[in-house]
């Protein structure tokens, strides 16, 4: 029966389900241990773990921005993922800082994209999780991001230092399905861009060849704004795997930066802002062209 609910257990390099069952790892709603061969019930309950795949988990501490009896703020690395999910469990950046901080009720704040670096705030007391979820869900937190771009030919974006621009797209996600797209309809996705710098050409003309780096503020929160929003203006985030097309293969982390957060503080009344130390491929703000 257990076989047929979840075929996972299954699987090869799982451990046998009568191991399990030995070992005293299946067990009842009240904590004792089932046999295998105890007989099922209406309304029974039985509970057992899911077993954890391997996986890399570094040993340097994630670095930490802030930290008071409130708030806790990493600056989260490419390639961690905010929450245990899938194959991304003891690695993530909740379970790492719950082990390494001994702060069993911490939570995320927001959510950061595996791929995506920087600004990442938890809550530290549970009764307090509320007021500042809140703020993300008013949208009364400024968040700023950074992208690396690759203008294609036909990039419709602006690519002197300065200039600014506003995208806005009707953006549809469908339950199931990995990626976002744009249909046609009133925006639901708004971001301001700025080009903050621009790097050296490799191409003939003045800017053809050259990546953008662009400063973005996006006014909502739709899955995958801004890498859809920029993919579909013809210059793809650096390392994009995603849009247009899902690619096996990412070349290499996702160039995107969550570089801030300000907001004031429900519980305490402050002015705070948090921003990542991080640098995209090497191409920072305020670089004149060419450098």
């Amino acid at each position: 029966m257990l076989l047929a609910r979840f075929p996972a257990l299954a699987d090869p390099a799982a451990t046998p389900l009568a191991e399990r069952f030995a070992a005293g790892e299946v067990v009842d709603a009240h904590g004792r241990a089932w046999a295998a061969d105890d007989a099922v019930g209406v309304g029974d309950e039985l509970w057992f773990h899911r077993e954890l795949r391997p996986e890399d988990v570094p040993a340097e501490p994630l670095p930490i921005l802030f930290r008071d009896e409130h708030l806790l703020v990493i600056d989260k690395p490419h390639d961690v993922a905010t929450m245990p999910r899938g194959a991304h469990v003891l690695a993530s950046a909740l379970v790492r800082l719950r082990r390494d901080t001994g702060i069993e009720q911490l939570v995320p704040l927001h959510r950061l994209d595996r791929r995506t670096a920087g600004v990442l705030a938890f809550g530290v007391r549970p009764e307090e999780r509320s007021a500042y979820q809140q703020l993300f869900a008013r949208r009364e937190v400024d968040k700023r991001y950074e992208a690396l771009v690759l203008p294609g030919p036909g990039c419709t974006l602006p690519r002197t230092v300065g200039e600014r621009a506003e995208l806005a797209d009707r953006m549809e996600k469908r339950r199931g399905e990995l990626t976002a797209r744009i249909v046609p309809g009133a925006p639901n996705a708004h971001t301001e861009l700025e080009v903050l710098a621009v790097g050296d050409s490799e191409g003939e003309g003045p800017t053809e060849g050259r990546a953008l780096l662009l400063g973005l503020r996006p006014r909502t929160g739709r899955t995958h704004q801004l890498r859809l929003q920029l993919s579909s203006r013809g210059a793809p985030i650096a390392g994009e795997d995603l849009y247009p097309e899902p690619s096996p293969e990412p070349a290499g982390p996702l160039q995107l930066l969550a570089r801030s957060l300000a907001f004031t503080d429900p519980v305490t009344g402050q002015a705070r802002e948090f921003r990542s130390g991080r640098v995209l491929g090497g191409l920072a703000p305020g670089e004149p062209p060419g450098t």
